[in-house]
């Protein structure tokens, strides 16, 4: 059976010089499900009609890095993932921090605090593609930002310090509804097939750039689709521009080992030949995304539950398996 495209194919789009900064690798912890710091939205300015340049003249510039891990943003409440580092490419796991959204020249919308999400995953689940990465991050702040409107929307972090006092960074703007396409959390997953291990006679290295390959090429996405929960993950752990798939792989690893029965657990890699000079594959095409990784969690009735691009904790996964079970009416065994 032929698999179903969308006519426009996008070559996959290299993130700002930041965004490269962040990664994830596995780490003594016993688990990656960990949330070491939350803010909270009294410990920051109010908007109260102010613009963003009202806000940041009562503190002061900051010297940290805000890298956003993400560039599809809709209408509406949208889950805002990001790392912070220093100026020296260091990681910062416990920042106070909330984030402002505002139109060109309008009014300021927050704050909307953050919360810090580890990434670290257990020894038997970390790749040599990600424990190998001396850059390595071991955590993804997110916020749920409302952006109502189409269009370009500008962002600025805020920090608490420790003596109450706040300094502010500028992130790059977001913009609303430039890829259109992407599926969406209601839309019905587009059809396709994925590759197995079956397909390549159990050499996985044709289909997974991990080191060493994950274990979820057993079952084929359009034998899943529309019969119980499945786990799609696109992400192409030794390639990624943006350097995060390993992190998310191994966390899924997790996941499956943890919770095998929920859901068919599916990894998709980006390139054809895992080659990024012959583009993407037809897969990556049919989901029309304009980066990677991503992640789809979708219900045993074929529509997505879940859809995040970028770095994911194993709570977020966890929590998003658990909706779909809920939609499919499978319940769950965490």
């Amino acid at each position: 059976m032929s698999i179903a495209v969308r006519p426009r194919a996008r070559v996959l789009a290299a993130l700002p010089f930041a965004l490269a900064l962040i990664a994830g690798c596995g780490g003594d912890s016993d688990s990656s499900s960990a949330t070491s710091a939350t803010a909270s939205a009294d410990q920051f300015p109010a908007a109260e009609g102010k613009t963003l340049e009202q806000l940041a003249s009562d503190a002061s510039e900051g010297d940290l890095v805000v890298a956003p891990t993400q560039q599809v943003f809709n209408e509406g409440k949208n889950r805002y993932g990001f790392g912070v580092f220093t100026v020296d490419h260091d990681n910062v796991a416990d920042a106070d921090v909330a984030l402002y959204a505002a139109k060109p020249n309008g009014k300021a919308e927050g704050p909307y605090p953050a919360t810090v999400h580890s990434l670290e995953t257990p020894p038997a689940f970390a790749a040599q593609t990600t424990t190998e990465d001396p850059d390595a991050a071991k955590n993804v702040y997110t916020a749920d930002v409302d952006m109502p409107d189409k269009g370009e929307w500008r962002i600025m972090a805020m920090f608490r310090e420790d003596d109450g006092s706040h300094s502010f960074v500028n992130v790059p703007s977001a913009v609303v509804g430039k890829f259109p396409n992407v599926p969406q959390p209601g839309d019905e997953a587009p059809e396709m097939h994925t590759p197995t291990a079956d397909d390549v006679g159990g050499d996985l290295t044709k289909i997974d750039t991990r080191q060493p390959p994950s274990s979820m090429h057993d079952v084929d996405y359009a034998d899943a689709l529309g019969k119980k929960p499945v786990v799609l993950l696109f992400a192409t752990p030794a390639l990624c521009t943006s350097r995060v798939c390993g992190p998310v792989v191994d966390i899924a690893e997790e996941v499956k080992n943890e919770r095998p029965d929920d859901a068919d657990f599916i990894h998709m890699e980006i390139y054809n030949d895992n080659d990024p000079n012959k583009g993407p594959r037809e897969q990556v095409r049919a989901f029309d995304l304009p980066s990677e990784p991503w992640l789809f969690v979708i219900d045993s009735d074929g529509k997505i539950s879940t859809a995040i691009e970028g770095a994911f904790s194993k709570q977020e996964l966890e929590d998003a398996i658990d909706e779909a079970d809920a939609a499919s009416g499978t319940g769950s065994s965490s």
